[in-house]
This record gives C-alpha cells, sequence and structure tokens, in this order.
C-alpha cells in the first residue's frame, strides 16, 4: 500500500509540475503579444497608435505606448527592457548613444520623418535676420550638429570640412560672418525659447508637440537616409516575431494608407527611400 501511495504522490507531483510549466507558456506567449513602444512628444506616438498599433492589433497584438520627456530615457529604457521598441530617433543619434552608453540596439525599419524647421517669432524671413542675432539650436550632439549642417546649407555659417556628424558643435564653426550667437539647449525647450531668441532649429517631433506648423517655418531641412527616424529594439530581439511583424506593418499599404490621408498629418513627411521605392 505505502508503495502505491508513493506512485500516486509522484504522479501527483508530476501532474501538478507540467501544469505550472502549461501555465507559465501561456504567460509567456500572452507577454509576448503585449508591445510596449516608447515616444517622445510629438508626432512620432500618434503614428504608432493610428499607423502602426491597429494593422499589429489584427495580428492579435495588444500595442501601447510610454511618452519620456527627453532624449535620452527612451534607449535606456529600451535596454533594461522596460519598454519593447522605441520611434523616437534617427539612426545615427541610434548609433551614438548606444556607441557611448554601452547599449545594444539596432534599427527595425525606417519611417516618414518631419524635418527640422528654422522657426522665429520676430522676423518673416532669414534675409531680414540681424547681426550677433541669438539662434538657439539642440544641445543633444547628433542634432546639434545636425542643426549646424542645416544653417550651413542656409549660408548663415560654414563649419569644418569632414566633421564627424555626431561630434561637432557650436566651436567647429569657421565662419560666422553675421556674428551670431549659437545657444545649444535642450531639445524640448526650443519652442518655448522663440520668444527670447531671434530664430531656432526645432526638431519635427517637439515642432508639432508644440503646435508649430511646419508650413510656416522660415526654412525646412531637407533630410537624409540616416537622419529619418527608425523604429528601434535590442538587438537580441530583432529577428523575434513581434520585430518582424513590426517591420511588415509599417511595409503595409494600410500603413501607407493612413500616412498619405489627406486628413493626417504625415503626409508631408519627408518619406524614406525603401518607401519611396514601392510607389
Amino acid at each position: 500500500m505505502s508503495k502505491i501511495k508513493k506512485v500516486l504522490g509522484v504522479a501527483l507531483v508530476l501532474t501538478l509540475s507540467l501544469g505550472v510549466v502549461a501555465c507559465g507558456s501561456n504567460t509567456k506567449k500572452v507577454d509576448e503579444k503585449n508591445i510596449v513602444i516608447g515616444v517622445c512628444p510629438g508626432p512620432y506616438g500618434d503614428m504608432v497608435k493610428q499607423s502602426i498599433a491597429p494593422i499589429l492589433e489584427k495580428k492579435g497584438y495588444k500595442v501601447s505606448t510610454k511618452e519620456f520627456s527627453d532624449y535620452v530615457q527612451p534607449n535606456k529604457a529600451l535596454a533594461n527592457k522596460e519598454i519593447d521598441a522605441n520611434l523616437f530617433q534617427h539612426t545615427i543619434y541610434l548609433q551614438k548613444f548606444s556607441k557611448d552608453n554601452n547599449l545594444n540596439l539596432s534599427p527595425v525599419i525606417s519611417v516618414p520623418t518631419a524635418g527640422m524647421g528654422i522657426f522665429s517669432n520676430k522676423i518673416k524671413s532669414l534675409d531680414n535676420l540681424p547681426d550677433g542675432a541669438q539662434v538657439a539650436i539642440p544641445n543633444d550632439a547628433s542634432n546639434l550638429s545636425r542643426a549646424l549642417s542645416f544653417l550651413q546649407k542656409e549660408g548663415l555659417v560654414n563649419i569644418k570640412d569632414n566633421i564627424d556628424q555626431t561630434k561637432a558643435s557650436e566651436k567647429d564653426i569657421v565662419e560666422n560672418k553675421k556674428g551670431l550667437k549659437i545657444v545649444p539647449i535642450e531639445a524640448a525647450q526650443l519652442p518655448r525659447s522663440l520668444d527670447s531668441v531671434d530664430i531656432a532649429v526645432v526638431t519635427g517631433n517637439y515642432a508639432i508637440a508644440s503646435g508649430l506648423d511646419l508650413s510656416n517655418a522660415l526654412k525646412l531641412e531637407k533630410l537624409g537616409e540616416n537622419y529619418k527616424n527608425v523604429v528601434a529594439v535590442r538587438t537580441e530581439d530583432l529577428d523575434k516575431e513581434f520585430a518582424k511583424d513590426i517591420k511588415e506593418a509599417v511595409e503595409s499599404k494600410e500603413f501607407r494608407d493612413s500616412i498619405e490621408s489627406p486628413k493626417g498629418i504625415f503626409k508631408a513627411f519627408q518619406k524614406p527611400e525603401w518607401y519611396e521605392s514601392k510607389k
């Protein structure tokens, strides 16, 4: 009898163990269908909600966004597995931030992107920019360099030749005929600076988030491919199903129809090369 009890006891333990494993497997599957995407204030949270999430939800995912107030925390949160992906940054920033902070993050796919705009509450044309004017630009390394390149293209300054795109600063200006005073400040604060500076070079997401109309910019930046925003994930997750499904969603006709809707804000965004090639 004691042997029978022992056998039954072992069988019961095994049955319970298998039940726990089965429940664990089901929980993992559910978790993998819950995607949290980090964004910053501006249009990319709307892009996730309006143009990406509905497609993923049809595949059985539950998609939510988590908004961060700066360009630092979304990548740290991604690396720490607090979120599953993010959409707020271009490739150059992603690569530099990952290298500087020893993070293993990778782009999944680029998306339509709003470029920087030069805005002003004081002048109507760059031709009217006075000597010694104050010019606010983003203070994070890659966008600072990008803003200087933008100012150079508009003939306002010249910077050193062959400068590293991720390291140029106001110290690399070699010609400044108007004696412009370059004021690097946090990107999120640039729209608020317009009452105190003559012009500000504002990144597209913060321009839109603050209510600035890109069509009212004195000048709009033409973006290179490396400055198109990307969906990023942990490098270890690049081959996971959810990352592949995000890529497939962005490449879909449904995503394109949403982006090009006449009623939306994305139609005027600059499109990645892959997007244009599929027309």
